[in-house]
């Protein structure tokens, strides 16, 4: 078997075309392909950029959202607060009211139960003394016939009345 050996016009010819491509290449595609990839290069690091902006925000966002919240439980505790107290000063008052009316209403039945009690007293006493006036007549009537004996029960009787 032949070995193949190269020859030098076929490698100095391959070599110079190989030269001749770099140049070209670099000339008219080594150039926008670095620009493109620096393009890239660039605006991947600006949409890194972005994104650690955006991420920034996000946490800024995320906290003044909590801060948010927790103002808004803490109104939202006084209020409840407020509220809970209004409720417990209307029912506080609500029941003064309620224990006025009722010792107002109990005073008035008080003083009409007085009333009645005194009117019925007063009707009782009539009763009792026209009663006894009446028994009185009959019995002295029966009793005393004589002017005399009259006289002396009368003074008798009015010495031992006291007026009211």
């Amino acid at each position: 078997m032949d070995l193949i050996t190269p020859e030098f016009g076929l490698v100095f010819w391959t070599g110079i075309s190989f030269l001749i491509l770099l140049f070209i290449l670099r000339k008219f595609a080594w150039t926008p392909i670095l620009n493109s990839v620096n393009d890239r290069e660039d605006n991947i690091k600006k949409a890194l950029q972005e994104a650690d902006k955006a991420r920034q925000e996000m946490e800024n966002l995320n906290a003044s959202n909590e801060q948010l919240l927790k103002d808004a439980r803490a109104e939202r505790d006084v209020l409840m607060k407020e509220a809970r107290e209004i409720k417990d000063k209307i029912i506080a008052d609500a029941k003064e009211e309620a224990k006025e009316v009722t010792s107002k209403l109990i005073e008035n039945a008080q003083a009409s139960i007085e009333q009645e009690k005194q009117a019925a007293l007063a009707e009782l006493k009539k009763q009792v003394a026209d009663l006894s006036i009446g028994i009185a007549e009959t019995v002295i009537k029966k009793e005393l016939t004589s002017k005399e004996d009259q006289l002396k029960l009368v003074d008798g009787i009015l010495k031992d009345v006291t007026l009211n």
